[in-house]
């Protein structure tokens, strides 16, 4: 009984402020519904912009791998130098010699770590940017398609079909699919297509 008082305290709200909602909208206008994920994800600028940065993302890949076998390399000279350094057999010169080298090669150890780890850094954060910027960008576009089909056809309102509320619950717990608009968005944003992706960018429907 707690819990489920603790539920219906947190979801409530939630679904109240939608029922709220569509009733205005109802009171001005027809209300639509459209599926944002499917919007999203058949939309061709976001196939070609994934594409690009997952060509980006395999080319960093190999960098860091180049990188992560040198400094391997330089790891694995050291140790040698270090062992060399501790060899009684050579005179105490020699050790004290092959001791300096092997503080050398140490300093280039070091700094290939150091490297590494800005790489690693600087090729993460740049790989979360792309994202974030193709994310937002392409959102506006599917957003400001979706508004001019909406005001056309006389909607007052538009849920995403897909979306989840704060607490996890569908926005949309019902819809006849009457006044879903995926399909004809999708169809707009992919009739720019390029020829050789159309094939790929159909609209899969509502």
């Amino acid at each position: 009984m707690v819990m489920m008082r603790k539920l219906l305290r947190y979801t409530l709200p939630g679904l109240l402020l939608a029922t709220l909602l569509c009733s205005s909208a109802m009171g001005q206008g027809r209300i639509a519904t459209i599926d944002m994920r499917k919007v999203f994800d058949n939309y061709w600028k976001t196939k070609q912009a994934r594409l690009s940065i997952e060509e980006d993302k395999a080319e960093k890949e190999k960098d860091h791998t180049t990188m992560v076998n040198e400094w391997k390399k330089l790891k694995e000279e050291y140790q040698a130098a270090q062992a060399g350094a501790s060899d009684q057999a050579v005179s105490a010169d020699e050790r004290e010699k092959r001791q300096k080298q092997a503080e050398e090669k140490l300093k280039k150890v070091k700094e290939s770590e150091e490297g590494l780890v800005s790489f690693e850094k600087t090729a993460r954060s740049t790989y979360e940017e792309r994202i974030r910027r193709m994310h937002d960008n392409i959102l506006d576009e599917i957003r400001n398609v979706l508004a001019a089909k909406a005001k056309a056809a006389g909607y007052a309102l538009v849920l995403d079909a897909a979306g989840d509320s704060v607490n996890g619950i569908p926005v949309v717990l019902f819809s006849s699919g009457e006044f879903d608009i995926t399909a004809t968005v999708l169809e707009q944003l992919n009739a720019a297509a390029p020829t050789e992706t159309k094939s790929d960018a159909k609209s899969p429907g509502k």
